[in-house]
C-alpha cells in the first residue's frame, strides 16, 4: 500500500486555515494555493536520491550533494489543479507539466476524460498529479487511469484536502501511489462536498460560479 502522508508543518496548517475562510477573496486564496504547494512539495520531494560531486568552494575544495538527474513531472488536473503547478514549479524548475482534463457525466457521474496532453517523455518521469480536492476520488483514479495507460509506473498524489472517503478509493485503485494532503477532512456530505472542506476549488481560485 502506497503512503499516506499529512503534511502538518505550522505554516502549511496556518495557511490551510485561511483557505478554508468563506472570507478570504480570490486573489488571497489563490496565493495562498499557491504558498502551500510550494511548501508541500518539500515533503513530497524528500526522498529524491542524491549524488555526491566535488565543488570547490571560494575557501576549499569539498565533496557535496546534488540530485541525481531524476526527471520530474507535474500533472495538474483541470482546471483547479493548475492553482497548485507555479507553487511546485518554484522548487523544481526544470521539471516537465502536462494536464489531463476530466469532466463529470451528467448520467454517470463519473469522470470522463476529454483532454490529454503529457510530456513525451511522460513515462521516464516521476510524476507528482495534482489536485486541491480528494472528495470522491473519482477524478483522481481517472487522472491516474489516464498516466498509467501510457505507461507511467512513477506517480505520487498531492491535494491540499481529502476527505476519508477519497482517501480510501485512490488506495484500493491504485495501492501503489503514495498520497500527499495538507488537511485530511471528516468526511462528504450528501452532494460529494467534503467537510468542513473550502468550497468549491476551482471557483475560488478563479472567481467563478
Amino acid at each position: 500500500m502506497g503512503k499516506l502522508v499529512i503534511c502538518d508543518h505550522p505554516l502549511i496548517q496556518h495557511k490551510v486555515t485561511l483557505i478554508r475562510d468563506k472570507r478570504t477573496n480570490t486573489k488571497d486564496f489563490r496565493e495562498l494555493v499557491d504558498e502551500v504547494a510550494t511548501l508541500m512539495a518539500y515533503e513530497i520531494t524528500r526522498e529524491l536520491p542524491l549524488q555526491t560531486i566535488t565543488v570547490e568552494t571560494p575557501v576549499a575544495e569539498t565533496e557535496s550533494k546534488i540530485i541525481a538527474g531524476r526527471m520530474l513531472g507535474i500533472i495538474p488536473i483541470l482546471r483547479a489543479g493548475l492553482g497548485m503547478v507555479e507553487g511546485i514549479v518554484k522548487l523544481i524548475p526544470g521539471a516537465k507539466i502536462g494536464h489531463v482534463g476530466l469532466f463529470r457525466d451528467p448520467e454517470t457521474l463519473k469522470p470522463v476524460e476529454y483532454y490529454t496532453k503529457l510530456p513525451t517523455d511522460v513515462h521516464e518521469r516521476a510524476l507528482i498529479v495534482i489536485d486541491p480536492m480528494l472528495a470522491t476520488g473519482g477524478s483522481a483514479i481517472a487522472a491516474i487511469d489516464a498516466l498509467k495507460k501510457r505507461d507511467c509506473t512513477q506517480i505520487k498524489l498531492a491535494c491540499l484536502i481529502a476527505a476519508p472517503e477519497g482517501v480510501k478509493a485512490v488506495q484500493e485503485a491504485h495501492p501503489d501511489v503514495d498520497i500527499y494532503l495538507a488537511a485530511l477532512d471528516e468526511r462528504l456530505d450528501d452532494h460529494g462536498y467534503i467537510v468542513p472542506g473550502l468550497g468549491d476549488a476551482g471557483d475560488r481560485l478563479f472567481g467563478t460560479k
